[in-house]
């Protein structure tokens, strides 16, 4: 066998639970996303004072500084409220809004039988990031990326 170092990584996926109504975590995520976002996880350059996504396809996803600064992180492609949301992930392997870059994130919130909602996020599109694909698939997977995000999203879904 041999090793194809042309091969993409895999998506990075991840489903958690929460118990709220598909409608609920979804308005949690998309217009409360700066009440739970990581403070530690933003590339404005100054502390972060919001994050706003457009609750529109074509709609803008950023985050704005102390300061009023703002710096995108991508584009909403896709807006079904409660049941899906595809935003363009544009945040290249030095933490910087990249408009060439094009990677998708799609969430999904799925009524459960206990009253509550899986949540399914995939961040799909890594072999964008070309020789970074394997180091920001690690990044996305690790313990610092998708996994705590959603974590503290849980928390208040």
């Amino acid at each position: 066998m041999t090793d194809d170092k042309t091969s993409a990584p895999a998506s990075v996926a991840k489903v958690i639970r929460v118990g709220a109504t598909p409608k609920d975590a979804f308005d949690v995520f998309t217009s409360r996303m700066a009440r739970w976002w990581p403070k530690t996880h933003s590339i404005v350059g100054e502390p972060q004072a919001d994050v706003t996504m457009e609750p529109q396809a074509g709609g803008r996803w950023f985050e704005t500084g102390e300061s009023g600064r703002t710096s995108d992180w991508g584009k909403v492609l896709v807006w079904e409220p409660p049941v899906r949301l595809v935003l363009t992930w544009q945040i290249g392997p030095d933490w910087t809004f990249d408009p060439a870059l094009h990677t998708e994130v799609e969430v999904t919130f799925t009524a459960d039988a206990t009253d509550g909602t899986l949540v399914r996020l995939e961040h799909s599109g890594l072999e964008a990031y070309g020789d970074k694909a394997e180091e920001m698939a690690a990044a996305l997977a690790g313990p610092d990326g998708w996994p705590a995000i959603l974590q503290q999203f849980s928390l208040l879904a």
